[in-house]
């Protein structure tokens, strides 16, 4: 992450490093360091602002702060005075939510009005202030919502409930656009009502916590303003957008926005023009949301980031939301608001429970709940009738779902994703091979590249300027690890520098060399890192797919272990025995003549790398003899790993003495049996791969001597940003990598920290990284057990479990006790739920790119150089591969009910568009800790998060994936089959194989021809015909030979026939299993004919929900060759739907113009503004977007859109006879 200016065509991306008040902003410095809270200061913030706003500030013991205070009492009251004379003023995007609620609930004769006085949290870390006593001997804070605790390193949260709930909670007004089936609705009134009571809280929960400890505590509102990103930045051709969202809570439940802005960071005061969006004529969308918070009361009797300035004049997107949280909802009767007597109501009604029968019956049952009030412009207002704080960022996702959908181009997707970078273990020597290193690179040129960003020294190599730990390196470096030294030639003569632990040396080409330790051995290694990764991209993941852990490093799961040999003597015999075995002959004559070279070569040749000598004595039915497979077959594992680590350490010098560089020690008068190479013990590295069944015994098997985890850039995690747009407008790409993709998707994380559940963390000393992050300042915790001294200064007398953790969480502990009294949390120790502890322990961890810029900045590096790329050419990272996640599971129960199985799917499928959409639209999963229920997620996974019908998702999903050409995959998470338990260990595997992979090794159709993926047919079982087909392609034995033989010495033996036909394990769960997700599509296709928006969704998509829903479409099958013919990408160009989409996208851009062109002359007419109106360059605005509106008022302008997604009409636009 580049820490010098950005030039004006990557100011955008990476602009918000380089502004002074990113501290301001997300509380945090441009180095991804925390700064130190100046509580001092805050502290006198926030007396100022209480003050000003009329509340009692008690006296404060410095006397500086007192004669301050005292000086500005009559300036206080002055201004408390204007604010009174301002009453019923409201800022710029309050009266934007204002205008919407006047119109939307007109016709119910409630009024509701947003407050013009509350208190607003203008920048990071004043929230966090806010929720704890100001009085620092006091640690603590409960109310009827929350405890809250001061932590030695940042805060810990409670919340009244431990999880989000999703099951019967999403309820939308009936007002606006159509209401899906999955979600409730709500009479019009009701919600009226609803937003009076949010915003009259009781005094208990409206008590701010800050003022606990004072005579006279402060009872107040608390507000924030966010501005989350919605499209990303496609340089020189779409500049990043953005909505707007206020949030209201009250002020007892004030965490809520330490929480909020923690994650999509705090856009400052919404008073001020500069941050007016409507003045972002650039940014904003055009669309808004508001978010009241409502956590449930007690007294209830049953159980990325940062706002572009207004100076910027292309960002807003149009949109705006809105959100209060109001806990005290769930007391509200259904009586008192408006809802009809069971007599009275519809069917509908009493389905959902908007009715009563008993005058004091609660609301929802008292239970919690979100509603929604939205409609086609884009501004939705949210109440959340629960504290818990996943309803708040997830409610945020569904604010820039909303604003994705109304502006067009963009996709808010539920995804996770990393770019992953082949790594290698080199051994002792790195030497520049063209198998390795690119050949057509120069050290003149990659200084040229840089430019002024790194110092060229006199010997002939580079250091970079922004982090002196990395060195360019001329062409023919070489890197001798016994020597300790990188050598090369320079002026005639041979030039060196010794190579040191935390220093990267970079061959022109991009690729990265440096120096490493073993975990468990007394040496080092050299660590070799490609110049290109590949972004593999995870969206459509359920709950406990995987999201999270595509981007985590498998350095955590690798257990390291001597290499054993049985009889020394005969174990080596046999040994010799491969090596010198004649093997011209292993391959079936029709293969035999593919073959570039002779497959006689010999296994310790230099030109047979170790991959090849992997695939030799693999069987392979397919492409080698009986004989040779019957040779290979009959080697055990431990002979095969032998001649694997012989092969890795061989040197060309050894000649046929090979056997005495080889020994074991003698043990009790006899050989031992650890195996060593010239006197040193060897260490494996061994992978867990799931687990068996009957036995709980671990799967575990051993990684190639070279392999290395891929190291990893963290690009998502959850709430994702996408745009799809031609391959030609992103500039700057390797040659030959997207050649496949006439379309490529940007996509880019809309968070700032990321809301992570360590589940492994309860092992001490498992979940390093989780171990890191809880040790450092600035943590905010949920869900953990507060510890106070005595059972801290337990855990660390413990030997047994202290030292089971990583030094950074015993160092945190050990300071902990040192600090004295107080309340900490421990990694291991989560919050006590119900008795025991909670599955869904939670912290906000900041995101991995930003914490550590050093690896992203190397990562650009290394792609800038191997691309050429001048340091004024931005880098992008398109995505390279989409593979999504599926959460299965055997029979099981749940809370007493049978759950039937899903683990139907072996670790990975390819699915053609028909399929796979019929997975998407459905998205059903088994149990996960996050949530409370299992079941149907809903489409995308978003059925939860989305407040439109969810075809608008579909449509724009569909045609990324037809514009791209992205092959859907999907791994597997959970279990494959009734006898295999994976958790999430095949999650972590998918980036360390595609990034593997050459650019047309990722090709599903050219797998499918090589026998890598095989078709899985339906078939017949015990009289009914099981519908297998929707499963799509499956891997083979080929595909694990081909591609898990770059990581393991055994690859058939991770992934046996049994795992990857879960048939064979039990036919009867089989079957029922594919019936079970068959039923689950049905009862999901369904709702779309229940509601109506089946004439919402796109010709092709029609499609799948008549057959999802009904078994055929006019009599055809989904495989009929007719049918598949409408889903190609040439069908979709020629069509007239997406036609449509590009001419409703430029409609709505012709009107988001006109009104940001209305706000532009609205504010230049406002009396007494000529300063601002020059200091904010709103005459350039304006002249800026009328040449805007001319743009995309032409007819060309739509021309320009081919190759996008256009805008989704969302409701109406399609004509429903098209297609059917």
């Amino acid at each position: 992450m580049t820490t010098t200016a950005p030039t004006k065509s990557t100011a955008s991306k990476e602009w918000y490093l380089q502004l002074e008040n990113q501290v301001r902003y997300a509380g945090i410095n441009p180095d991804g360091t925390i700064p130190k809270i100046d509580h001092d200061a805050l502290r006198r913030l926030i007396a100022v602002k209480l003050a000003s706003s009329g509340f009692d500030v008690p006296d404060t013991v410095d006397p500086e702060d007192a004669q301050m205070m005292q000086l500005a009492s009559d300036l206080f009251c002055r201004y408390a005075e204007q604010s009174r004379l301002l009453t019923g003023y409201l800022t710029p995007i309050d009266q934007r939510v204002q205008e919407f609620l006047d119109d939307a609930l007109k016709s119910t004769g409630e009024k509701v009005t947003i407050p013009g006085r509350t208190l607003n949290v203008d920048r990071y870390g004043m929230a966090r202030e806010l929720a704890l006593p100001e009085d620092k001997s006091v640690n603590d804070f409960h109310n009827e919502q929350i405890s809250s605790y001061r932590l030695r390193n940042g805060v810990l949260h409670n919340p009244l409930n431990d999880r989000r709930t999703t099951k019967g909670s999403f309820h939308i007004a009936e007002y606006g656009l159509p209401i899906p089936a999955d979600k409730i609705a709500v009479p019009l009134v009701a919600f009226a009502r609803m937003m009076k009571a949010a915003f009259e809280p009781p005094s208990d929960l409206n008590m701010l916590p800050y003022s606990a400890k004072w005579d006279k505590t402060v009872e107040t509102m608390v507000s924030l303003m966010i501005r989350p990103l919605v499209q990303p930045e496609v340089p020189g051709f779409h500049p990043e957008k953005r909505l707007e969202v206020r949030f209201f809570v009250p002020g007892g439940c004030v965490a809520n926005i330490d929480f909020v802005e923690s994650i999509f960071g705090n856009a400052g005061d919404p008073h001020l023009p500069e941050n007016d969006a409507a003045l972002d004529t650039e940014h904003w969308t055009g669309t808004t949301g508001c978010v009241i918070l409502a956590p449930p009361s007690a007294h209830t009797p049953q159980k990325g980031p940062w706002p572009p300035s207004a100076l910027d004049t292309e960002h807003w997107t149009g949109t705006t939301g809105c959100v209060i949280l109001a806990p005290h909802l769930l007391t509200l009767r259904k009586k008192d608001l408006g809802l009809p007597h069971v007599s009275e109501a519809t069917e509908d009604q009493k389905a959902t429970g908007m009715c009563w029968s008993n005058e004091y019956e609660l609301y929802n049952s008292g239970k919690p709940f979100k509603i929604t009030c939205r409609d086609e412009r884009g501004i939705m207002v949210t109440l959340l009738a629960d504290n818990y704080f996943g309803y708040c960022k997830k409610e945020t996702k569904t604010q820039i779902g909303l604003s994705a959908n109304i502006f067009g181009l963009a996709e808010e997707e539920h995804a996770g994703g990393a770019i992953a970078y082949k790594a290698y273990n080199l051994g002792q020597h790195f030497y520049p091979e063209s198998r390795i290193v690119s050949n057509n690179h120069r050290f003149a040129e990659a200084i040229k590249v840089l430019g002024d960003t790194v110092d060229v020294h006199p010997e002939g190599y580079a250091t970079d300027k922004n982090y002196p730990t990395i060195h360019i390196l001329p062409e023919d470096m070489q890197i001798d690890l016994s020597k300790q030294r990188a050598t090369w030639h320079h002026g005639g003569g041979e030039k060196s520098i010794r190579i040191l632990p935390g220093h990267v040396y970079v061959h022109p080409s991009g690729y990265k060399v440096h120096l490493q330790k073993h975990p468990k051995a007394p040496t080092y290694r050299l660590i070799g890192v490609g110049a290109e990764g590949t972004y593999c991209h995870k969206p459509c993941t359920v709950s406990g797919g995987g999201k999270s852990e595509i981007s985590k490093s498998l350095n955590d799961a690798v257990i390291y272990g001597p290499i054993y040999i049985g009889d020394f003597e005969k174990d080596m015999n046999h040994v010799e025995e491969i090596i010198n075995h004649d093997y011209s002959d292993c391959f079936k004559p029709e293969h035999a003549k593919n073959q570039v070279r002779s497959p006689g070569r010999p296994i310790l040749g230099g030109d047979r790398s170790l991959g090849s000598v992997i695939k030799l004595l693999t069987p392979n039915e397919e492409q080698y003899t009986e004989d040779h497979n019957k040779f290979v077959s009959a080697i055990p594992n431990h002979i095969r790993a032998i001649v694997f680590v012989l092969k890795r350490f061989y040197r060309s010098e050894w000649g046929e003495e090979w056997r005495k560089h080889f020994s074991v020690d003698i043990v009790n008068g006899a050989d031992g049996h650890e195996l060593k190479v010239d006197g040193r013990a060897l260490v494996g590295s061994y992978l867990r791969v799931g687990l068996f069944k009957e036995s709980g015994h671990w799967r575990t098997y051993k990684l190639r001597q070279d392999f290395c985890s891929a190291d990893k850039v963290q690009m998502e995690d959850d709430i994702t940003a996408s745009v799809v747009v031609p391959r030609e407008q992103v500039s700057g790409l390797p040659p030959g990598e997207y050649d496949r993709h006439p379309c490529l998707k940007l996509s880019q994380n809309c968070e700032w920290r990321l809301f992570q559940r360590p589940d492994d963390a309860i092992h001490p000393g498992y979940d390093k990284q989780t171990e890191w992050d809880m040790s450092c300042d600035g943590l905010l915790s949920v869900n953990f057990k507060p510890i106070e001294k005595e059972e801290m200064e337990d855990i660390v007398e413990r030997i047994d479990l202290f030292d089971l953790f990583t030094d950074d969480m015993k160092q945190h502990l050990n300071r902990c006790v040192a600090d004295g009294e107080g309340i900490n949390v421990c990694s291991a120790k989560p919050r006590i739920w119900e008795g025991k502890p909670t599955k869904n322990p939670r912290y906000l961890q900041l995101r991995p790119d930003i914490a550590v810029p050093r690896d992203k900045y190397l990562a650009q590096l290394g792609s800038r150089l191997y691309r050429k790329l001048p340091m004024s050419e931005p880098v992008n990272f398109p995505v390279g591969a989409v593979i999504g996640g599926k959460r299965n599971n055997p029979p099981d129960t749940l809370n007493g009910m049978k759950i039937r199985p899903l683990c139907v799917f072996n670790p990975i499928h390819y699915q053609e568009l028909p399929e796979l959409f019929m997975d998407y639209i459905c998205s059903v999963t088994g149990k996960s800790p996050s949530t409370t229920g299992a079941g149907s997620e809903g489409a995308l996974t978003k059925g939860p998060f989305n407040a439109i019908p969810a075809c608008a998702d579909l449509n724009n999903c569909y045609v990324s994936m037809l514009l791209t050409q992205y092959g859907g995959f999907c791994s597997a998470a959970g279990w494959i089959g009734p006898n295999y338990r994976m958790d999430h260990d095949i999650s972590m595997i998918i980036p360390e194989l595609w990034c593997r992979m050459m650019p047309e090794e990722k090709d599903p159709e050219r797998m499918i021809k090589c026998g890598e993926l095989e078709k899985v047919d339906d078939f017949e079982y015990e009289g009914r015909t099981i519908p297998a087909s929707r499963l799509g392609y499956r891997i083979t034995n080929q595909f694990v030979l081909t591609y898990l033989g770059r990581m393991f010495d055994n690859p058939t033996a991770v992934f046996t026939e049994e795992i990857l036909k879960p048939e064979l394990q039990d036919l009867d769960v089989y079957a029922d299993g594919i019936e079970n997700l068959a039923e689950a599509q049905k009862k999901s296709a369904l709702n779309y004919f229940k509601d109506g928006t089946i004439a919402d969704a796109i010709p092709p998509l029609r499609i799948v929900l008549h057959v999802m829903a009904y078994g055929h479409y006019n009599g055809k099958s989904i495989l009929d060759p007719e049918i598949r013919k409408l889903f190609t990408r040439e069908a979709m160009l020629e069509s007239d739907w997406y036609k449509l989409r590009l001419k409703t996208k430029q409609d709505r851009d012709i009107a988001l113009w006109k009104r940001k062109i209305m706000h532009l002359n609205d504010f230049m007419s406002r009396p007494g503004y000529e300063t601002e109106i020059k200091r904010l360059g709103i005459k350039a605005k304006l002249e800026a977007a009328e040449e805007e509106l001319a743009r995309v008022s032409h007819p060309d302008y739509i021309e320009s859109l081919e190759g996008t997604l256009g805008a989704d009409p969302v409701h109406g636009g399609y004509s429903y006879d098209e297609g059917n």
